[in-house]
């Protein structure tokens, strides 16, 4: 078999850099190193007690095990409109304009595959999730970065995203399709603007692209719950994803939700269908249970003050490792620059696995703007943070008797 050569495409991404970086820190672990791992943004939390009732409910029916509509039912469409306009005051027919994902990733896929054509370009954020970029490169797309603010809460270089545009049209080069958006953001931690969603949507609407936000993050550490859909008229150039994952305690779960127009939804329904046969009934029906249960609102209260608490110890992480960081952010994240003397980020986070014990992420992973920044994870109990804490303090202490 000595012939047999991968695709070309495989070139073009490298193996996700945390499922990489996984297996040495299994490894660590392995040799008793006993890792505190603050990198990755899986809620460690449970859902809620009914959501978990309702599926183990449905697992117990003998009719509830065949195939369901790609489509999803339609208990977890309507519970996502409500979700909606409950929330977002956003007006949402679920027979048409909701479509449930397998998560965001997926969404990302079926977007792309749907709206993009080889050679097409993209417009992503930098920093930004780095899926952004490395599906678009698996599917042919040409990725166009355009940088965040730091000056500015890390909102969107409006000027530079015009200038691009416009360059590529008087040069002749294939158009921008997409524009891909995350607020409030990942990793920076800014926050979601009316302003910033108000001017994507002229934006869409000036230039033919459409714009997609990934929308998982509103219900951490924010009281002000944010949709570019709030905009009037974004729903007919614009996507919106949502999750359950952050907001609802369920990442392993995978359930998502993708809202716009109902003929974006016929189109991505088109892709989503020749790829995935439905997610299980018991699923559905438990998410359905999880955006409508009675306790809802105190079940985002409790995330907000659990990860208010964890939030803190972060900050004390932060400040100990001599980064500054903006304390407006929001977010399962904090967000940090590292101090001068470092060469890059990845020096200071080797350093910190290493010696201390502690995994955190360096920001080159988002993009080259965040080359010389860190991100902290909430996703750890207050006891393991306040210990990473700990460690990081005597791996300072003893950097000062060096």
């Amino acid at each position: 078999m000595k012939n047999v050569k991968p695709a070309d495409r495989l070139s073009l991404v490298q193996e996700y850099y945390f499922s990489r970086k996984l297996k040495e820190v299994a490894q660590l672990n392995a040799e008793g190193r006993d890792i505190i791992s603050l990198a990755i943004g899986s809620p460690d939390m449970p859902p809620s007690p009914q959501t978990i009732e309702r599926l183990c409910e449905v697992a117990h029916r003998p009719d509830a095990h065949g195939y369901q509509p790609t489509v999803g039912t339609p208990e977890l469409r309507s519970a996502m409109a409500q979700f909606y306009e409950r929330w977002y005051g956003v007006s949402v027919d679920w027979k048409s304009e909701v479509l449930p994902l397998i998560g965001s990733k997926e969404g990302i896929l079926h977007v792309t595959l749907a709206f993009v054509n080889p050679g097409d370009a993209v417009l992503v954020p930098n920093p930004g999730y780095p899926t952004y970029t490395s599906l678009s490169r698996l599917l042919g797309a040409e990725v166009v970065n355009y940088d965040l603010l730091e000056n500015d809460g890390w909102q969107p270089d409006f000027e530079q995203i015009e200038q691009i545009v416009n360059d590529r049209r008087e040069k002749g080069l294939s158009p921008v399709r997409l524009l891909w958006t995350n607020y409030p953001n990942m990793p920076t931690g800014g926050r979601a603007r009316r302003e910033t969603y108000e001017r994507l949507v002229a934006f869409a609407r000036r230039h033919d692209i459409v714009v997609v936000n990934d929308n998982p993050y509103s219900f951490i550490l924010s009281k002000e719950h944010l949709s570019l859909l709030q905009v009037e008229g974004a729903k007919d150039c614009c996507i919106e994803f949502n999750s359950m994952s952050k907001s609802h305690n369920m990442p392993g779960w995978r359930v998502g939700m993708c809202i716009t127009n109902a003929e974006f939804i016929s189109w991505i329904m088109k892709v989503k269908s020749n790829i995935d046969s439905g997610t299980f009934r018991g699923l559905q029906l438990a998410a359905a249970e999880a955006l409508t249960t009675n306790d809802e609102v105190w079940h985002h209260e409790a995330n907000y003050e659990t990860y208010r608490r964890r939030r803190v110890l972060a900050e004390q992480i932060m400040t100990t490792l001599g980064c500054t960081f903006d304390q407006q952010q929001v977010g399962m994240f904090l967000w940090g620059r590292i101090p001068d003397h470092y060469a890059n980020a990845e020096q200071l986070t080797e350093r910190v696995l290493h010696e201390a014990r502690v995994f955190i992420t360096p920001g080159f992973i988002f993009g080259s703007r965040g080359e010389r920044y860190i991100r902290i994870s909430l996703c750890a109990k207050e006891e393991k943070i306040q210990e990473a804490l700990e460690r990081v303090l005597i791996l300072r202490n003893q950097g000062k008797k060096e």
